[in-house]
């Protein structure tokens, strides 16, 4: 499998300087290598290893819809193992920062850790909840020190825990007890965790209750760690930060809303909604094909830009630009799904793309051997111009740390 097909969007008249930057980001990203299961497996979830090995090079794991957990050569998509330790439903895959270790969540109400560079098939540590846990979401810090992990609603409780999870060697059990809970936090299901990518502190959770909520783990205690709470007005299917000093998050919601909050506002007059879009397909139109859902985002640090990703249920990919005036579509990949695109992950230190999705596919998308028409195409629509039409509802919480 080979080759890209691109489309090209009208674009704002004042966006021509950024687009030259997008343009050597996005517009030769072609299909490197594929990766297709022979089992009919949905790909829930993806992620990159941090660490480099010069003798082995990267990995990417994948979440699986059967339960397993498979990693593969990040330059050539080979398998090269398979995780299958849980007995309940996996929810989120990550590496750690500062190695090849790699943890799951699961609605048996434990996060696993395994080595994913051992070829063992039990994990090397098991972080144990509470008995009427249910982890449907979970994140590890930037320095690898703790675990945070979100629950279903059970009774009125929706909580989250915590682990410790630094490696002590002089350890009798490779199982942890958790260090302790929020309970105050949301009213339904925790549906997202996420920690800064460079403050250890610094944590947000989304629910389907609306609310997205920062967090300074750092606290005495819950209710002197939070904030803020921002309110999506609806459920919240994926959050994240960005910005230069990842001071800004993003979220996006079950039924494909968009909202973008600026924390740098907290202690000012300005209010920290900078974007609500209740249903994104609504207001952006697509040249060719429609956007049926959205994917994630994806912050390029090198040009300090968040992108929004969407798609087709036919899998195509569409990359659309967010700025303050709302979202305008860039490019749009095809030819790599044939299906629903259900994950992404992004690379930043080779800019490569890596998606997966409901026809069990695999795709590593990087940069170069595109016929140099498609960048000439690009540079014609720069004097087009595409008004997008947004919401500009600011509702918000606004809570300051105490």
């Amino acid at each position: 499998m080979s080759g890209l097909e691109a489309t090209i969007i009208l674009l704002p008249l004042d966006a021509t300087v950024d687009m030259e930057k997008i343009e050597e980001c996005f517009v030769n990203l072609h299909i490197k290598c594929s990766s297709e299961s022979k089992e009919p497996t949905y790909v829930l979830g993806i992620d990159s290893s941090k660490t480099v090995q010069a003798e082995k090079g990267s990995l990417v794991a994948v979440l699986c819809s059967n339960g397993s957990i498979r990693i593969y050569d990040k330059e050539t998509l080979n398998v090269l193992q398979e995780f299958s330790g849980h007995p309940g439903l996996l929810h989120g895959i990550r590496f750690a920062n500062c190695c090849d270790s790699v943890y799951s969540a699961s609605t048996d109400g434990t996060v696993k850790c395994w080595d994913a560079r051992l070829a063992g098939k039990k994990p090397v540590q098991l972080f144990k909840g509470y008995p009427s846990n249910v982890f449907i979401s979970f994140d590890i810090n930037c320095n690898d020190h703790v675990i945070c992990a979100g629950t279903e609603k059970v009774d009125d409780d929706a909580l989250l825990v915590f682990w410790d999870a630094r490696v002590n060697s002089e350890a009798l059990s490779t199982t942890r007890d958790p260090l302790g809970t929020y309970s105050e936090a949301h009213s339904d299901d925790i549906t997202q965790v996420c920690f800064h990518p460079r403050n250890p502190n610094m944590l947000v959770t989304g629910s389907t209750d609306g609310l997205v909520n920062v967090f300074d783990i750092s606290a005495d205690d819950e209710e002197h760690s939070l904030v803020t709470t921002c309110n999506s007005t609806s459920s919240v299917s994926c959050i994240g930060w960005f910005g230069r000093e990842y001071k800004q998050i993003y979220c996006m919601t079950h039924d494909e809303g968009f909202c973008w909050w600026d924390l740098n506002h907290l202690d000012t007059e300005e209010p920290i909604t900078c974007l609500n879009i209740q249903d994104v397909r609504e207001i952006v139109s697509m040249k060719e094909d429609n956007l049926d859902y959205l994917i994630g985002g994806l912050y390029h640090e090198k040009i300090d830009k968040l992108f929004v990703i969407g798609g087709t249920h036919t899998g195509r990919i569409h990359l659309m630009t967010c700025t303050r005036s709302g979202l305008t579509p860039v490019t749009s990949l095809g030819r790599g799904h044939a299906a629903t695109v259900r994950s992404l992950c992004w690379d930043g230190r080779d800019s490569a793309l890596l998606t997966g999705g409901e026809d069990a596919r695999l795709v590593l998308w990087k940069s170069g051997g595109l016929e140099s028409t498609l960048k000439d195409s690009m540079k014609r629509t720069f004097s087009e111009h595409q008004k997008v039409l947004i919401d500009s509802n600011n509702s918000y919480k606004r809570r300051k740390k105490q």
